[in-house]
């Protein structure tokens, strides 16, 4: 069985849904600096920085990082949802000693973009997706097949490492100065490095 492209998928959805408004996750600066240049010119986006499973100093670190890149380039919007961690430890609850990529890691995606959904919803997007699968480390199969469970056709594909995305981040990460964190920023996955 062949292999679904998830990056020509986002090429079709961009050739059909451009010009809409997008609600994207980010988890980061350098992770979103390839995505939002891509899709900056194609969508109204608005950012949604929901990452209830980063610890707290590092967690203002990213959003901080977001918040300034964001305004350097005038790419997107943003939105700040509350820290949450309580949902996280809940969400993952039992699942602590968990290999990093596993089931622990499914039920984060799986949180971060329910919330997504929600604010799509909520505040009428028609699209929502995430800056998720830049990361080499992240499984943009599982990523995208929780998004398609949870939001159908509302759900943008995505493998924005495909095409050099995630070369791409590092050379825009050093242009701006971004802060590069070297961990998803759970606490779960700092100890196992």
């Amino acid at each position: 069985m062949n292999a679904r492209n998830f990056d020509g998928l986002m090429q079709e959805q961009i050739l059909k849904h451009g010009g809409e408004r997008l609600l994207l996750h980010c988890c980061c600066a350098p992770c979103s600096s390839a995505c939002l240049e891509k899709l900056h010119n194609h969508f109204k986006i608005t950012v949604l920085f929901y990452n209830p499973n980063i610890e707290d100093e590092e967690y203002e670190k990213r959003k901080n990082e977001l918040l300034r890149f964001i305004k350097e380039t005038g790419w997107a919007d943003f939105i700040d949802c509350d820290h949450d961690k309580e949902n996280f430890y809940s969400a993952i609850k039992g699942l602590e000693d968990c290999k990093e990529g596993g089931a622990r890691c499914e039920k984060c995606f799986t949180l971060r973009l329910e919330k997504t959904r929600d604010v799509a919803l909520k505040e009428g997007f028609p699209l929502f997706g995430t800056t998720l699968t830049l990361s080499p480390l992240k499984n943009a199969k599982l990523i995208n097949e929780i998004g398609e469970r949870l939001g159908g056709d509302r759900w943008l594909y995505s493998d924005f490492k495909k095409r050099d995305g995630y070369l791409r981040s590092l050379k825009l990460s050093r242009e701006h100065n971004l802060y590069r964190q070297n961990y998803c920023g759970c606490v779960f996955s700092k100890d196992s490095k």
